[in-house]
């Protein structure tokens, strides 16, 4: 069986290609377009062997899905048809997933039994990629029918579909389906591997409650599986919303505050709940354990403290902070800076703002490096939120630290001048 390849990123584009001569204009001319099209087939059909002519469309497929223009796609899967060319079965897929995401769900399922019942290898990410479209709309009984199917026709696959309705459930919040679904997959006789575990904990951390969260939790320890990076932050945003905090406090130190392969993450997070609360004595012991266990501090440790001593005007301990970054040669970002900045303009001690920023990277250009579930708890500052706000407005040029704080400073003095005249 011999297949042309026809790449719409290659040799056919959809917007303008050797194909189409003049720009597409996807209310007209959709006729007379897929004619060109199906006559640059005919032209390259010499390349292809066999009785039956198979083509690759499925790059064109996918791009007429992402523009939403399913019928098209349709169209020319007919065309090609009535003039002898066949679409082979990566092509099929990707008609069945254009269908499936432009809402077209019975002609996607004349295609999934095609498929099925054909020779044609199904790959997980096809698969994936149908189950997801299902749940989008809300479909979940179609998810089921998937899995029932596939258990008839391939075995070596189901497993890994099992995995991804568990996660196509969790995303959308049906966890009773996502147990039921995984009920089913263990008594199938499937192990539950490290990443659905952790996907199953991630979803109850997002949509179940605090409760529910820890029960999952307990499944994953049992099975012996490690949580991972995502299902340490999706539990501790869990708990820092619901600002129960010594639970977090509880959870981090139980998953064990050495693991290197988390990085920093564990100890930042403990960090940001005590400064979350404001809790300063507590936030430095551990700060001082983080060191004596052999942990570096980074520039999202630094700016949780810088954060914490910012809002409770601690200018000692904030100085102490960028010399330590200093010591450390960690790089300020817009959030270290914002700390300094919002620090001293809210005490109105803009004159003395020279000596704090003095030693920093003033000529650099603004950056934020910061984990964003720092933003998640303590939120953004004034200077932190306006340049963010001035830069997007402003983009046509590169700015500085120097002149966005310079820039900052006028505004503040002249909406205060404003304030006092009034």
């Amino acid at each position: 069986m011999g297949t042309l390849s026809l790449g719409l990123a290659g040799s056919l584009k959809l917007n303008r290609c050797k194909v189409c001569s003049s720009q597409t204009d996807p209310k007209k001319g959709n006729l007379a377009r897929n004619a060109r099209i199906i006559r640059y087939l005919k032209q390259e059909e010499g390349t292809v062997s066999g009785k039956d002519r198979f083509v690759d469309c499925a790059s064109l497929v996918q791009t007429l899905s992402r523009k939403r223009m399913p019928h098209l796609a349709h169209q020319l899967l007919l065309e090609m048809k009535s003039e002898g060319l066949l679409p082979d079965n990566s092509t099929l897929s990707a008609l069945m997933l254009c269908y499936a995401d432009n809402g077209l769900f019975p002609q996607a399922q004349a295609i999934w039994e095609e498929l099925l019942n054909s020779s044609f290898v199904l790959s997980v990410e096809v698969v994936s990629d149908l189950m997801d479209a299902y749940g989008r709309m809300g479909l979940f009984n179609e998810i089921f029918r998937i899995l029932d199917q596939l258990s008839c026709r391939n075995d070596n696959l189901l497993r890994e579909a099992y995995s991804q309705a568990i996660s196509c459930f969790g995303k959308q919040g049906q966890l009773e389906l996502m147990e039921d679904a995984l009920k089913e997959m263990v008594s199938r006789g499937f192990l539950v591997y490290s990443d659905t575990g952790n996907a199953y904990v991630k979803y109850y951390s997002t949509f179940g409650s605090l409760t529910e969260m820890e029960t999952a939790y307990g499944h994953l320890k049992r099975s012996r599986h490690l949580i991972d990076k995502e299902g340490i932050r999706a539990m501790s945003f869990a708990y820092l919303k619901e600002r129960n905090f010594y639970r977090l406090g509880e959870f981090l130190r139980g998953v064990g505050l050495g693991r290197k392969d988390v990085g920093n993450l564990l100890w930042n997070l403990l960090l940001l709940s005590y400064a979350a609360n404001f809790k300063m004595k507590s936030l430095q012991r551990e700060f001082l354990r983080m060191l004596e266990t052999g942990f570096q501090p980074d520039l999202t440790t630094f700016n949780i403290r810088a954060g914490a001593f910012s809002r409770m005007s601690l200018f000692w301990d904030l100085h102490l902070s960028l010399e330590h970054m200093k010591h450390e040669n960690v790089v300020p970002d817009l959030v270290t800076f914002g700390c300094v900045v919002d620090a001293y303009l809210d005490k109105r001690l803009a004159k003395n703002l020279d000596f704090a920023i003095s030693k920093m990277n003033l000529d650099d250009s603004p950056l934020v490096a910061t984990d964003p579930f720092v933003f998640e708890v303590l939120g953004k500052g004034d200077f932190h939120s306006s340049t963010e706000a001035f830069l997007e407005f402003k983009r046509w040029r590169k700015w500085t630290y120097r002149e966005l704080i310079a820039v900052y400073i006028k505004k503040q003095f002249r909406r205060n001048q404003i304030f006092w005249n009034y």
